[in-house]
């Protein structure tokens, strides 16, 4: 069963070719330990909520970007593997002793897949999610994402992913669970969408927004949307 390790990165602006650099060059070894895919992909509409945001999920300072990042593998194994690999591995060591941004603050976990609808191309603009799902309603989220995978795919989206939170561990300074203050019975879903460009996700979202599909029924809202976390994101990496 795939796996997919989700990233939250705070990151110095004036960083931005520094971090596009080093992820960049540090791909090939991610896939030498195993890893499908690598995306890296830069703040561009990251908007304040009200509760929470993907800033003050990673405590974000002005002069920062956030990043939204996934590594995918085949399975959770492999993704086991290839961390203990990336703990042991000298150039991985020298990639953390020069890194572009505070990893203290950087939020990590592992998620398993649930929802992967995909029309095969890779797109040129992803739109990020962190939601507290209650355990208990883990089918009844997944039931109404299939419907909203639906209406995206529908209106351009070329893949949807909606990944059950599975390895998600509490950090010192930040994590999942904390940036959508979620309770012991809840779960965090790393989720996103992929557009084949920013244009075609600003066009589609007004249509997506009036249709009757995606109208929310408050009295059986299986999550609570006023903690769920999103933003617009440009890949900046994408191997």
């Amino acid at each position: 069963m795939p796996c997919v390790e989700g990233f939250v990165v705070p990151v110095p602006t004036a960083n931005k070719e520094a971090y596009r650099r080093q992820a960049a060059e540090a791909a090939p070894l991610f896939q030498e330990f195993g890893a499908t895919r690598m995306v890296e992909a830069w703040g561009d509409d990251v908007p304040d909520g009200k509760v929470t945001d993907f800033k003050g999920a990673v405590n974000a300072t002005d002069d920062e970007t956030v990043v939204f990042s996934w590594f995918e593998y085949p399975d959770k194994a492999t993704r086991d593997s290839a961390n203990a690999k990336m703990r042991d591995d000298p150039l991985m060591k020298a990639f953390g002793e020069s890194m572009p941004f505070d990893g203290k603050r950087m939020i990590f976990g592992g998620f398993d897949p649930m929802i992967d609808e995909a029309s095969g191309a890779r797109g040129g603009y992803v739109d990020g999610y962190l939601v507290p799902v209650p355990e208990a309603n883990r089918q009844a989220y997944r039931e109404m994402a299939q419907k909203a995978a639906d209406v995206f795919q529908e209106y351009g989206a070329t893949r949807v992913v909606e990944a059950w939170g599975d390895d998600v561990p509490a950090g010192e300074v930040t994590d999942h669970r904390r940036a959508v203050k979620a309770t012991e019975d809840e779960r965090v879903v790393f989720s996103w969408v992929e557009w084949p460009s920013k244009q075609a996700r600003d066009d589609a979202w007004p249509k997506i927004m009036q249709d009757e599909r995606m109208k929310p029924d408050p009295d059986n809202m299986p999550f609570d949307g006023k903690r769920m976390i999103y933003g617009g994101f440009s890949p900046i990496v994408d191997v």
